[in-house]
């Protein structure tokens, strides 16, 4: 798949916490780290959001806490998950760099993404937390957001679940894992893959999805270059 030069990889926040639940298996993390060094090494250009799942999921929250600053929250976990991973990164030779649609005092850049795209094509390792900047909407909605700005060719999309079943696997033993479904039938029949915003936008922008599990030995390579397991979203 070296078709790929410029990627946009969502890391889910349950599958950066392993087997754990909540917040972080450095273990995991490292992995992924070592991998995208990989694929970093091979030319390709790598962008990164994250999901605040191992942290604060608004759907799920009180009832009692308002949804604008429930999401708010949620933001905040982003920026958590990035500033980690990304020193994560840097410890194995990784240059990176987080942007927030935000102010975070000196520990984040504000999103330009003039400097974004600067920063990936000089080889750098590109975080955006903080999701759009807005309650009402998700990190899905976010990570479409940025990789239809930085022009990426693809977003991949790291789970804890190994792809795109016709129900939830968790509830239906029997569920169909799709090797390839087009974006069309995504968003008519509702699959759970990325929320519907996300899809509608990734349907009129004709942005391709790769879908895997992240748990799986070499994952992030191999969606790129090897024995791919998951499920392809076509445009």
């Amino acid at each position: 798949m070296d078709r790929f030069k410029r990627i946009m990889l969502k890391l889910s926040g349950e599958a950066l916490a392993g087997g754990k639940g909540f917040g972080f298996d450095e273990a995991t993390c490292l992995d992924v780290a070592r991998q995208v060094k990989e694929v970093a090494d091979r030319g390709t250009q790598v962008a990164i959001v994250t999901g605040g799942g191992n942290f604060w999921r608004g759907r799920d929250s009180s009832k009692i806490i308002e949804r604008t600053h429930s999401d708010q929250i949620g933001m905040l976990g982003t920026v958590m998950n990035c500033i980690y991973v990304s020193e994560i990164f840097r410890t194995v030779g990784l240059k990176t760099r987080v942007y927030t649609p935000f102010v975070c005092g000196t520990m984040t850049e504000l999103f330009s993404k003039d400097k974004a795209v600067r920063d990936l094509e000089e080889g750098r390792i590109v975080f955006f937390a903080g999701g759009t900047g807005h309650p009402y909407f998700s990190t899905d909605t976010g990570t479409t957001l940025r990789a239809l700005e930085i022009e990426a060719d693809a977003i991949f999309l790291a789970k804890s679940i190994d792809g795109i079943y016709d129900s939830d696997p968790a509830v239906n033993p029997n569920a169909v894992r799709y090797d390839s479904v087009s974006i069309q039938q995504v968003v008519d029949d509702r699959l759970q893959v990325v929320d519907l915003t996300s899809a509608i936008m990734c349907m009129e922008h004709k942005m391709p999805m790769v879908v895997f599990g992240l748990n799986e030995k070499d994952s992030i390579v191999n969606a790129l270059y090897g024995e791919f397991k998951g499920t392809y979203v076509t445009v």
